[in-house]
C-alpha cells in the first residue's frame, strides 16, 4: 500500500474518531446490545431501529479508543438502509478483511477499508469488531457481547 494510501486511511480513522457519525442515543431503537471490552475498556452500546428486514437508523454511545470509535461510526454509516442479510454479511466481509488485511468487494466496502491496516495489529483487531458484535448481538435480541469469556 502506498505512503499516501496509507495517510488518507489514518486521517478517515482520525476524522470518524474525533467526529463520530451517529454517536447519539436512540429512543425509538427496537433493538440494542452492549458491547465490552475488559481488556481494554472498550464499551459500546449499538442501537438499531429495524423496519420489518431494513435497518432504517443505527447509533451508538459509549467510549473507546480511536479504532474501536471510528470503526463504530463507520458501521452506523455503511449499515443504514442495508437488509438484516446484508448487515450480517457485511459483517462477515469486514471480519475476514481485519485478519487478513484484504478487503473483498472494496468498492461495496467503502471507508471500511481505512480499517483493514488493523491486521497487522492483532491486539487492536477486537477493538475494530466490537461495534460489529454488538450489532449481530441487537440483530439476535441479545443484550450484551463481551470479546472475553465469562
Amino acid at each position: 500500500m502506498s505512503d499516501d494510501l496509507n495517510d488518507l486511511y489514518q486521517e478517515v480513522i482520525l476524522d470518524h474518531n474525533r467526529n463520530p457519525r451517529n454517536f447519539r442515543a436512540l429512543p425509538d431503537a427496537n433493538r440494542r446490545a452492549e458491547g465490552d471490552n475488559p481488556l481494554c475498556g472498550d464499551h459500546f452500546t449499538v442501537f438499531l431501529k429495524l423496519d420489518n428486514d431494513i435497518i432504517c437508523d443505527v447509533s451508538f454511545q459509549g467510549a473507546g479508543c480511536a479504532i474501536s470509535k471510528a470503526s463504530a461510526s463507520m458501521m452506523t454509516e455503511h449499515l443504514k438502509g442495508k437488509t438484516v442479510a446484508q448487515a450480517r454479511d457485511c459483517f462477515a466481509r469486514f471480519q475476514r478483511m481485519l485478519a487478513t488485511g484484504q478487503a473483498e468487494e472494496e468498492e461495496a466496502m467503502g471507508s471500511l477499508c481505512a480499517l483493514g491496516g488493523v491486521h497487522k495489529f492483532p491486539m487492536r483487531v477486537k477493538c475494530a469488531i466490537l461495534s460489529w458484535h454488538a450489532m449481530l448481538a441487537a440483530l439476535k435480541g441479545e443484550p450484551v457481547i463481551s470479546t472475553e469469556k465469562p
